[in-house]
């Protein structure tokens, strides 16, 4: 009995001295991570509407003329139509866009949306790739839907 003793005891230690002997030792220096990078605001031409804004992906960006001032008041339903062009750090001005023009405001679900010209900036959902205007002058969830030009006004051209 006292040998089956020894034998479980053995074994047990055994397998504690290889469950920590197997741990891979710590880094000297730990990786940092990437610096998070803003969406980048850019404007592209329009055959129609001119010069206008769009993302680094020269997907078309739109103003809701039923905000006021930088706060955003598309949510839940609207936002699922008009996503909010969110942002992971400062915005960054592309070509053509007014780097002092950019700026950022958070929303009331804490995600944080780019803004131009004290609007903020969103997509429409029916908009699937560059160049695509579609959403320029609807009237949904209150208001009108305008793209954008490199001044911060609204293009009202339909």
């Amino acid at each position: 009995m006292k040998s089956l003793q020894t034998l479980s005891v053995t074994v047990v230690g055994l397998a504690l001295l290889v469950a920590c002997g197997s741990s891979p030792a710590p880094s000297a220096a730990s990786t940092p991570s990437p610096a998070a990078t803003g969406t980048t605001i850019a404007v592209a031409n329009d055959a129609k509407l001119g010069s206008i804004l769009v993302d680094g992906k020269g997907i078309t960006v739109y103003l809701f003329v039923a905000d006021t001032g930088t706060a955003s008041t598309c949510y839940t339903s609207c936002a699922n139509i008009w996503p909010p062009v969110l942002t992971n750090g400062a915005p960054q001005a592309g070509t053509g866009a007014d780097k002092s023009k950019l700026g950022t405001t958070t929303r009331t679900d804490g995600k944080v949306e780019v803004t131009y010209a004290g609007h903020p900036l969103y997509y429409f959902i029916k908009d699937k790739k560059a160049g695509d205007t579609t959403g320029q002058g609807i009237n949904g969830f209150g208001g009108l839907w305008w793209v954008m030009s490199a001044s911060g006004e609204a293009i009202t051209t339909k």
